[in-house]
C-alpha cells in the first residue's frame, strides 16, 4: 500500500454530508475521515492545532470502532467546543487511541457552515479499494 497519499472527501447524501478518509493504513483512513468531518464545519487553515486532547475508543467491530471514534470527535466538537485540524489515530488490539490537535471554537474566527449533530451509521464502509488504499467513510447528520 506504500504510494497511497492520504487524503478526505465529501460526498452527497441528500441533505447530510458523507465523509470518506482514504489512507495507506485503516488508522489513516480514520484520521481523514475526521479531517473531513472538521472540514464539513469551517476552513482548516483557520484552526490552530495548539491544543492536545486524547480519545479512547474500545471496539472488537472496525466500523462500528469507525462510527464510536467519529461520535467522540462529534462530541468534541458539539460539546467541548473544539475545533481540530490535526489527528493521531493508532491502534492496540480493539481500542482506538487517539490524538487531536485544535483550539475552542471562535466564531468571529471560524464562521462555521454547519453544526454538526451527530454520526450516524448511514453508507457506513471500512475497507479497501481495488488500489489497496483504505476507506473509512460514513454519513454525518448536519
Amino acid at each position: 500500500m506504500e504510494g497511497h497519499v492520504a487524503h478526505w472527501e465529501h460526498y452527497s447524501h441528500g441533505a447530510d454530508i458523507g465523509v470518506r478518509g482514504i489512507g495507506p493504513t485503516v488508522e489513516s483512513a480514520f484520521e481523514q475521515a475526521a479531517l473531513a468531518l472538521t472540514a464539513a464545519i469551517t476552513d482548516l487553515d483557520l484552526i490552530n492545532p495548539l491544543r492536545p486532547r486524547r480519545v479512547l475508543v474500545n471496539e472488537p467491530d472496525l466500523e462500528l470502532r469507525l462510527v464510536k471514534w467519529l461520535n467522540a470527535v462529534v462530541f468534541e466538537m458539539a460539546v467541548e467546543h473544539m475545533l481540530f485540524s490535526r489527528f493521531s489515530v493508532r491502534f492496540d488490539g480493539d481500542e482506538l487511541q487517539a490524538e487531536l490537535w485544535g483550539e475552542p471554537l471562535d466564531r468571529l474566527r471560524h464562521t462555521p457552515t454547519v453544526e454538526v449533530k451527530g454520526a450516524t451509521v448511514t453508507d457506513l464502509k471500512v475497507g479497501s479499494r481495488p488500489d489497496g488504499a483504505c476507506v473509512a467513510q460514513c454519513i454525518v447528520d448536519v
